[in-house]
């Protein structure tokens, strides 16, 4: 069955550009755009608003981490979903990127069903079922990324909006926290911290990762 999202692949490796576009095409994803440059790529984003970007980070014109934060910036296009894909694998750079805004951070060389499985996952995220809800004094306005407790809002990163999204959206549902990756560790620890009293709700799976109770 054929994928209905609007995909756009930027990347300046012409090989990986078409590596990408048939693992997609085999998918069934038949929206698909590539840019080789990021300020190619954030054109591209503002004027066909895609579903999902999977953004480089070395390109040239602009690096992926600022095409990344210049769509963050952009009410429009809050809806937009990001994957970095890119061979820079220091926990630095992968803190940098989910900072940045992206909403996953696969490494190269990537296994294209994995790639795929995050794709399909990312955009689940982006089911606007949190919208208008009131969640025991918290509301998350999606398309404009502000997060209210008890009316106020809250001063959030990219990336902790972005996990704290996905907790509530998904309630009751494990949030699997890669055996080395941190950064998770660190957004949960600032979310607690500014969501105070209601953070009582954020639940630790010892071993696994994290949940918002229903």
């Amino acid at each position: 069955m054929a994928e209905t999202a609007k995909i756009l692949v930027v990347e300046d490796d012409s090989t990986i550009r078409t590596l990408l576009g048939m693992a997609l095409d085999g998918a069934g994803y038949t929206e698909v755009t590539m840019a080789g440059r990021g300020d190619e790529g954030l054109d591209a984003v503002r004027f066909g608003k895609p579903d999902i970007v999977l953004l480089d980070v070395m390109l040239p014109g602009l690096d992926g981490f600022t095409v990344a934060r210049r769509i963050r910036e952009t009410a429009e296009l809050a809806a937009t979903r990001i994957i970095m894909l890119t061979a820079r694998t220091q926990p630095e750079d992968i803190v940098r990127g989910l900072e940045a805004g992206a909403d996953d951070y696969v490494t190269k060389p990537f296994d294209r069903k994995v790639l795929l499985a995050r794709i399909k996952a990312v955009l689940r995220r982006g089911l606007p079922v949190t919208e208008g809800v009131d969640f025991d004094g918290l509301t998350i306005d999606e398309p404009n990324r502000i997060a209210r407790l008890q009316g106020r809002a809250l001063d959030l990163t990219a990336g902790e909006f972005s996990l704290l999204l996905r907790l509530v959206s998904h309630r009751g549902r494990v949030f699997a926290r890669p055996a080395d990756e941190r950064t998770v560790d660190v957004q949960i620890a600032n979310l607690r911290r500014k969501l105070g009293e209601w953070s009582r709700h954020i639940e630790t799976v010892r071993g696994v990762g994290y949940r918002v109770q229903e």
